[in-house]
């Protein structure tokens, strides 16, 4: 939080309550000492593992291993055009460049020239067909980065191209009928209709919205960019430090690109400087060409992307634009709805199809659609391959029909509130989502009502529209907006985990899972795991690095169930060493097992206390096993791809936020005064790694339907916002000087690990609230009279045409 721009907006005294309300603990400090004292280590604030190292600078990143005798360094050849043919390289001009001790071309690749994840469509390296303005065409390996780049440079002067007319956008990807998978439809009635039957219910409905909207995509924007760094290794195998959230899928990628068997291929990766889903499939591309270059050479190869080149290479979150109709009646009840989704998916197939699936399956977010037919449709188009990000699909599924509640409450003359309310799933009734997965842990109401309760919204609300009749530049909006997250992969099999933990003759734990860790906390939470199930200290815990060798064939650390997958599978690693302690310490000490307790780094047996190192070595002694293997798989999932039905998600997360802007309708400038959010995190594991996320998740979600904003250029299609300079991110400053953040004290119904809940993506849904409140200002500079084109992002010159629409009407 800014304090001199909160001191502006609020002046000193209230600023200063406000800084203190939110540099103050919002746990229970008290509580959380109780609970630790009585041996408990999860429901724990603690700091994050790396919490020093981060700090200090000395967290090791890719970047920063000592590199080995001999390294060499790789840069990409990118095609300077869109679309086109693939005629010839001057490979001479290339190779005679200082310090260039290779350059590679498709043919070079021993195996398949592939590293597309679901569809096989997406070649490493260009073998004809020009998709994209930056897509690799040859590799450079030279002596140092400099040269190696300097090199591939020349790609603009070597390249002999025979051009075409590149697609561009989602309009004209799906006026072609161009897409990359095929087309998805989706249609759910209470009543028995089909498509064409909600299509009569919709015109028989008392009202009626027919409307289109744009949401833009989104850089992920990570601080460390792609990098990996190959070291040959004996037989023909190699050793691949890659930043990556999957390094299973590394390992496979490399290995058919090095035609090799999987356990010739050893995948690490001991923290990512960021991924938010960037580093889940498309760190595939770097990986293969360092170790291909690896291979050839013989010779350690380091491949690291500048900004400019990961924004030009990499895809990032799918652009929508969506087509709805909706019919509706007097009380802002949706009765039936027919809409169609559109993305941007970029030249391949990537992570499109499950983008999609996702946002066709939260379309509803937190409300019962009775009536409703979804069409999905993944545009092809000369651009980066769009793929994951934060929320994979969710955000843009649930915008649209916050967007349309939003437009219907306009219309209406109603409070945007009331006319969500009045379409909140049920919980006995009202209660089947368009998928056929019953809503059974809903708590929409009482969460909603507890922030409508704190953050003052009736009053608030008041006070905007009595601001707004006197001021005729700057104007303020209100927005609450509700969330529904739903949380699994949708893949079923995805959704499992295994993890190692090792305990030494000094008491001292290893653990080692297959999750990564990106920043957000999953080791700090799975050594808490670990340390409550064994009663020690958090101390006595350390993770180390993701390890193709050590857990095999993970998933991706993705989709929210970092910790979910992994804690359950830790925990049941650590019980079975428990398990084997007991025992071994009631033969030794008398009592039966299950009577011995473990906590605060004793053990207590038939009525002695011994320390937990002490019955670590009587065990050894007795030649009882101290380490185990762990896994889970996440029970009562079912989805069929065919007929879009089943259970995809595990439980669901809720959360709600309130925001308060105030914009310039002169300049279409816009400042965030106040967010107020209630999250559900379960049993949070660690409420301040939890806050952090929800915090961070709702700056970054602000930051993407705000000023984010990502252009092609129109003729020659290369994406002109290619650098901070011309890319803009939130900072600290974008910030509300009031950011209130509290956890909803509620477990999960489910038996997940502790009965917490995910919160990695659902808070992404949370600053939905900012654009409705800009909306909610637009609208009020046209009197409240006709419903704003607001497009997403809003940047300044959204806002502007916005605004000259509403005072035209």
């Amino acid at each position: 939080m800014n304090k001199p721009i909160a001191e502006h907006l609020l002046g000193p005294a209230t600023a200063f309550a406000s800084y203190q309300d939110n540099t103050a603990a919002r746990i229970d400090p008290q509580a959380e000492a109780r609970a630790q004292d009585a041996g408990a280590r999860v429901g724990i604030s603690r700091a994050h593992e790396s919490a020093a190292l981060h700090v200090a600078g000395a967290a090791t990143y890719i970047d920063d291993i000592p590199e080995l005798a001999g390294t060499l360094h790789c840069a990409l050849g990118l095609s300077p055009v869109a679309a086109g043919r693939l005629l010839g390289i001057d490979l001479a001009a290339v190779q005679a460049m200082p310090g260039v001790v290779r350059v590679l071309v498709a043919a070079d690749i021993p195996g398949t020239n592939d590293c597309g994840s679901i569809v096989h469509d997406d070649p490493i390296l260009c073998d004809g067909e020009i998709r994209y303005l930056g897509q690799p065409v040859f590799a450079v390996v030279a002596s140092t980065r400099d040269a190696a780049r300097r090199a591939a440079a020349l790609a603009k002067k070597v390249l002999q191209v025979e051009l075409a007319k590149p697609v561009l956008t989602p309009r004209d990807a799906h006026a072609g009928g161009h897409y990359v998978v095929p087309p998805m439809h989706l249609v759910r009635s209470t009543s028995g209709r089909d498509a064409e039957g909600i299509r009569a219910a919709i015109a028989a409905a008392p009202h009626r919205l027919t409307d289109s909207l744009d949401v833009g995509g989104q850089e992920q924007f990570y601080l460390e960019g792609q990098i990996s760094y190959a070291i040959p290794k004996e037989g023909g195998a190699v050793h691949v430090h890659c930043s990556t959230q999957h390094p299973s899928e590394m390992q496979h990628l490399v290995a058919h690109a090095l035609h090799l068997p999987a356990h010739a291929v050893h995948v690490e990766c001991r923290r990512m400087g960021g991924g938010f889903g960037g580093k889940e499939s498309q760190s595939g591309l770097f990986a293969c060409v360092a170790a291909v270059a690896a291979r050839a050479l013989r010779k350690p190869v380091k491949l690291r992307l500048d900004r400019d080149d990961d924004f030009m290479v990499t895809g990032r979150r799918h652009c929508f634009w969506y087509e709805y109709d909706i019919g509706y009646d007097d009380e802002g009840r949706i009765l039936g709805a027919e809409i169609s989704m559109v993305s941007r998916a970029g030249h391949s197939a990537d992570l499109s199809a499950p983008v999609m699936t996702r946002a066709l399956c939260h379309f509803d977010n937190a409300y019962w659609l009775p009536e409703v037919a979804m069409h999905g449709y993944s545009g092809r188009t000369n651009t980066q391959s769009n793929t994951a990000f934060r929320g994979f699909g969710g955000p843009q599924g649930a915008i649209a029909v916050e967007n349309i509640l939003d437009s219907i409450a306009r219309r209406l003359g109603r409070d945007p509130l009331a006319v969500r309310r009045a379409n909140f799933y049920g919980v006995k009734e009202r209660n089947v989502t368009p998928y056929q997965q019953t809503v059974q842990d809903n708590i929409l109401e009482p969460l909603v009502g507890e922030l409508e309760a704190s953050s003052d919204y009736a009053a608030r609300r008041a006070a905007v529209a009595a601001f707004n009749a006197t001021s005729p530049v700057l104007k303020r909006g209100l927005a609450l907006t509700p969330l529904k997250f739903g949380i699994s992969f949708n893949v079923k099999h995805f959704n499992q985990a295994g993890a190692l933990v090792h305990v030494y003759t000094d008491g001292s734990i290893l653990v080692n899972h297959g999750g990564t860790e990106m920043g957000q906390g999953l080791n700090t939470k799975v050594c808490q795991v670990v340390a409550h199930e064994l009663g020690v200290a958090f101390d006595r815990v350390r993770a180390t690095a993701t390890d193709t060798t050590k857990v095999a064939n993970t998933s991706a650390t993705a989709a929210s169930t970092g910790a979910d997958l992994n804690g359950k599978a830790a925990q049941d690693a650590a019980r079975q060493i428990r398990e084997r302690l007991a025992a071994c310490a009631a033969g030794r000490h008398g009592g039966t097992a299950e009577q011995v307790r473990f906590a605060n780094d004793k053990v207590f047996v038939n009525g002695r206390e011994l320390g937990f190192d002490v019955v670590v070595g009587e065990a050894y002694l007795d030649r009882v096993q101290l380490w185990s293997d762990g896994f889970y798989a996440t029970p009562g999932l079912s989805w069929d791809r065919e007929t879009m039905t089943g259970r995809p998600f595990y439980y669901f997360a809720y959360g709600a936020a309130v925001s308060e802007v105030v914009i310039d309708t002169l300049t279409g400038e816009w400042k965030l005064l106040r967010a107020d959010i209630l999250q559900d995190a379960g049993k949070s594991l660690n409420p301040a790694v939890d806050i952090g996320q929800v915090e961070g998740a709702f700056i970054q979600g602000m930051g993407w339907l705000t000023t984010e904003e990502l252009v092609w250029h129109p003729e020659s299609g290369k994406l002109t916002t290619h650098a901070p300079s011309t890319y803009k991110i939130p900072t600290a400053n974008d910030c509300p000087p009031v950011f209130n953040v509290r956890l909803f004290d509620r477990a999960n119904v489910e038996d997940s690990i502790h009965r917490s809940k995910a919160v990695g993506e659902p808070p992404l849904l949370l600053p939905f609230s900012v654009f409705f409140a800009i909306r909610d200002a637009v609208s009020a500079a046209g009197g409240h009279r006709t419903d704003p084109p607001l497009s997403a992002p809003a940047t300044g010159e959204s806002i502007l045409r916005a605004l000259g629409a509403v005072q035209a009407a």
